[in-house]
């Protein structure tokens, strides 16, 4: 799964494929417990789910998902510099038997936020991660959908990242896409 933490140190995941997406969202369903997912208007997110209780969310840790949702959907591989996310809460949320894998319905009232696309390279639990500049006091570099395929990024990265980082590392907490160093 991707996952970071948000400033207020929430932990959010959210799932790589429609697989992903559909095992985090039934397995937060069977945990009974409601939270505040997110996803694209259009379809190529993951479903993220910020793993907190309701009541200790700040607007800033919805910024943050959000953000983290748009930059790693569809979106993102589209050079889009802004995506329209969706909110609504896991009990919203219903699969019937003809829908696909990663595919859900969502009932009830749905907000809806602009967000721009644009992450920031940092140290999170000890792990390299893309996540919102404004989810961490300190980074290494920000990068926004560009150009440059993500491959070819790597080696530009490992020259200016002040730790080293394996090829792995660098490709596992990248976006799917083009980026480009801001």
């Amino acid at each position: 799964y991707k996952w970071f933490y948000t400033s207020s140190e929430k932990l959010v995941v959210g799932g790589k494929n429609a697989e992903q997406n559909e095992e985090l969202l039934k397995k937060f369903k069977d945990l009974k417990t409601d939270r505040i997912v997110m996803h694209t208007a259009q379809p190529g997110s993951p479903f993220s789910i910020i793993v907190a209780d309701i009541s200790s969310i700040k607007s800033s840790d919805i910024e943050e998902a959000a953000i983290f949702t748009a930059s790693f959907s569809q979106e993102w591989k589209k050079k889009k510099n802004k995506s329209e996310i969706h909110i609504f809460n896991l009990s919203q949320l219903y699969k019937l038997k003809a829908m696909k894998a990663g595919t859900w319905g969502v009932k009830g009232k749905i907000k809806r936020i602009t967000v721009p696309l644009s992450l920031v390279l940092t140290k999170q639990s000890s792990k390299l991660r893309a996540v919102p500049e404004s989810s961490t006091k300190s980074f290494f570099v920000k990068i926004i959908p560009g150009n440059i395929d993500k491959q070819q990024m790597v080696s530009k990265l490992q020259k200016i990242l002040p730790e080293s980082f394996s090829k792995e590392e660098i490709l596992s907490a990248l976006p799917a896409g083009g980026l480009s160093i801001k």
